[in-house]
């Protein structure tokens, strides 16, 4: 078996705003597994400033990797235990390459374009003018879920387009999730989160900044609204500080970013160790390439999960590879009709 590796920039169609900052582009990388007349295809989805993998260095963990790819997956992911992305690409590769379709991991429905997956909608941060537009286009396009980014402007001008939908629909009619990415500080968060409960919020991701577990526990047990744990997770690797993380902040939900939180094992890892503590969850991606949204979209449908999943981020770049994913009606499919094109 050979591997190798191959670096890829992703361009945003449209400059998207969080509260960490303003995205234009985003860096990943590729690893091809060779072996007879066999390939597989695996995305290491890191996520400058936000990855814990994020070293100086993280092009020579890649570059050894390949070399000892003989090593096989489980070695492998053990040695990597700190390299989340990677792990997650070395996942996806091996299970390409020891499929019949190298972009069919998994097998179901969904890959048969018989099922599909509900996604919320993604809004993102920018002039008052540019987010009234994003919501009114999700809508228009059949999304029952939005998914808000907030923290970055005026909190009054978002309250404002939330209540601006919440005039026209009910929670009946649009589920609204806000996503602050730990913009507010500890001290204002719960009187920000009573001011959103008036609009009836599904749910808050990452109010405050990670790190600050007392606070956070505090949040989730005052809280008018549940809160997602989403960047909290990142760097959280061993099961007993899993759990410690879980029993301490005591979360509603948390969320789940293969490429962050090492790959499909670790994601189950917290998935059963959340479910011990009644806190639920579901599924996003973290800007990857369709490669790895492909990927992670199946393992998802696996989970047999009711929730709206956050994997509509696809359409997002100007140089994505085209695939059979489509969104449509507030659902990711497969078309299998569809084929890829995957040229690095």
């Amino acid at each position: 078996m050979k591997a190798t590796y191959k670096k890829y920039i992703l361009n945003f169609k449209q400059a998207s705003g969080t509260s960490r900052g303003v995205l234009k582009t985003k860096e990943t990388w590729f690893l091809i597994l060779k072996q007879d007349d066999k390939i597989g295809v695996g995305e290491c989805g890191l996520f400058r400033g936000l990855s814990a993998d994020d070293v100086p260095h993280y092009e020579e963990i890649l570059k050894w990797t390949c070399l000892n790819i003989h090593l096989g997956l489980q070695v492998l992911l053990d040695e990597l235990y700190k390299f989340p992305s990677i792990q997650f690409g070395l996942e996806t590769a091996f299970a390409s390459l020891n499929s019949d379709d190298p972009f069919v991991l998994l097998p179901s429905n969904f890959t048969k374009g018989t099922d599909a997956i509900p996604i919320n909608g993604l809004i993102w941060m920018g002039s008052e003018s540019f987010m009234k537009q994003q919501i009114k286009e999700k809508i228009e396009a059949g999304f029952s879920c939005i998914k808000m980014k907030i923290g970055a402007i005026d909190f009054q001008t978002e309250l404002d387009l939330l209540r601006s939908i919440r005039k026209e629909f009910s929670n009946r009619d649009i589920i609204l999730r806000v996503d602050a990415n730990g913009a507010f500080s500890a001290s204002e968060a719960l009187e920000k989160l009573h001011q959103l409960a008036e609009l009836q919020i599904h749910s808050i991701e990452q109010p405050i900044k990670q790190g600050q577990w007392q606070e956070m526990a505090r949040l989730c047990e005052k809280s008018p609204i549940p809160i997602a744990l989403d960047e909290e997770l990142i760097g959280v690797i061993s099961k007993k500080e899993k759990i410690k993380l879980l029993q301490t902040i005591k979360p509603q939900y948390i969320i789940l970013k293969p490429s962050l939180i090492g790959g499909f094992k670790g994601s189950g890892s917290w998935v059963s160790l959340a479910q011990k503590e009644s806190a639920y969850y579901w599924v996003t991606s973290a800007l990857e390439s369709n490669v790895g949204l492909n990927a992670i979209a199946q393992w998802t449908y696996m989970l047999h999960q009711d929730y709206h999943q956050g994997l509509g981020t696809g359409g997002l770049f100007t140089n994505n590879f085209d695939s059979p994913l489509l969104v449509k009606n507030g659902t990711l499919q497969y078309q299998k009709n569809k084929n890829w094109n995957f040229n690095l």
